[in-house]
């Protein structure tokens, strides 16, 4: 059975695939971090947020989103010292920014998850591309979600990253057909 080609070998990167990508997740502080660390991908690639993840969560409470709510630009800037983080100050202003805007979020509708999961009704999109070059890099939904996100003032959520994101935890299924970890194939 063929699978999705993207991990390239790469150890992290496979583990992700196989474990967590394009898997329905509801829990908020999974997706915080999923929405923080594709928002540090922006003009990198995956496998170096991969191989950073554990300094994410470490400098940033394991996501805790209270916590992250408070970061000031001065714990921010100690961060960007003393963490294997992606040094771009905006990128880690964007942690307590979307931390707060999360918090409003939950407010409002109860979960960060409930918010997110009624765009598709809270079922996944299942879709069946046959090649990985298929995939598209944004979707009608994607663009959806990043104009309501941005309206709620958070940051690094264009319609890429967020169709990234709605990969990473699960709102879309873009395992090849022929993966294994498809959807219609576990």
């Amino acid at each position: 059975m063929e699978q999705c080609s993207w991990p390239q070998g790469n150890a992290l990167m496979q583990t992700y695939h196989d474990e967590e990508w394009c898997r329905p997740n509801y829990d908020d502080r999974y997706i915080f971090e999923m929405l923080i660390l594709e928002g540090a991908q922006a003009g990198l690639s995956w496998s170096i947020v991969l191989a950073k993840r554990e300094a994410y969560q470490a400098a940033f409470n394991n996501f805790d989103i209270e916590y992250c709510a408070g970061l000031s630009d001065e714990d921010l800037e100690s961060i960007r010292e003393n963490g294997n983080v992606i040094k771009h100050f905006a990128k880690l202003q964007s942690v307590p920014t979307n931390a707060q805007a999360v918090l409003k979020i939950q407010k409002e509708f109860n979960s960060f998850s409930d918010f997110l999961w009624r765009f598709v009704e809270y079922e996944p999109v299942i879709n069946s591309w046959e090649t990985d070059a298929q995939i598209p890099p944004q979707s009608p939904l994607s663009v959806q979600i990043s104009k309501d996100l941005k309206k709620r003032s958070f940051k690094f959520v264009g319609p890429v990253t967020t169709y990234s994101f709605l990969q990473a935890i699960g709102m879309v299924d873009d395992h090849i057909r022929s993966c294994k970890f498809h959807t219609l194939n576990r």
